[in-house]
């Protein structure tokens, strides 16, 4: 995950190749001077696991950066890390600067269908959202199992437009946004969609999407 921190900014970024996630945190403290590294994943994981277990809570955490290492420290618990070698990857060249389609949902209400219309996207079937005049249908299928169906109001207005998202990655952006409103942003079925929390909590999530057979 590339950490990088500038004037009052922290940043967190991590792709798959098939996703991007880019979330920003304004600092109490600015920095005279900035950092970037490339913390191991587990690491980060540890780290949310101990706030998660109450040894952050309610305290300040301090990010320290030394040669080849990383340090968090939660009052009287430290983590370290070691960094890694390499380039991560730029970016924000993968960001898109334009979009088509600027959607606003509900969070809560839009993770909760995908939650239930996933359940029928197995063995690789994409998750299908259909966007038509004020509607929003998402639907799955899989063979000898069977298809589910359900659509909710949308301010959605042109062209008809379906675009396929793997069910697995689709829910996890949108369940990193919690019960924020969310932002769908689209350009055409065969590029990327951008999922963004509409609040203020600075969350973005690329997400590739899947060749829809007609």
């Amino acid at each position: 995950i590339l950490v990088s921190a500038s004037g009052d900014e922290l940043r967190m970024v991590a792709t798959d190749s098939y996703r991007l996630s880019v979330k920003e945190t304004t600092l109490e403290t600015p920095l005279s001077s900035g950092f970037e590294v490339n913390v191991p994943a587990r690491a980060l994981q540890e780290l949310a696991r101990l706030v998660g277990a109450g040894a952050g809570e309610e305290q300040e955490l301090v990010v320290s950066v030394r040669a080849n290492q990383v340090l968090f420290t939660l009052g009287k618990v430290v983590l370290s890390s070691r960094l890694i070698d390499g380039q991560f990857p730029n970016y924000r060249q993968l960001l898109p600067e334009s979009f088509e389609h600027e959607l606003r949902l509900s969070g809560g209400e839009f993770t909760d269908v995908v939650r239930r219309i996933s359940l029928l996207a197995q063995k690789n079937a994409p998750l299908r959202l259909a966007f038509a005049e004020g509607e929003l249908t998402v639907s799955a299928q899989t063979p000898d199992v069977g298809e589910a169906r359900e659509s909710l109001p949308l301010a959605f207005t042109g062209e008809p437009l379906e675009i396929g998202f793997n069910a697995e990655f689709l829910r996890a952006g949108l369940e990193a946004i919690e019960d924020s409103d969310v932002v769908l942003k689209l350009i055409s079925p065969l590029r990327p969609g951008l999922i963004e929390s509409a609040d203020e909590s600075r969350f973005r999530y690329l997400i590739m999407p899947i060749r829809l057979n007609v």
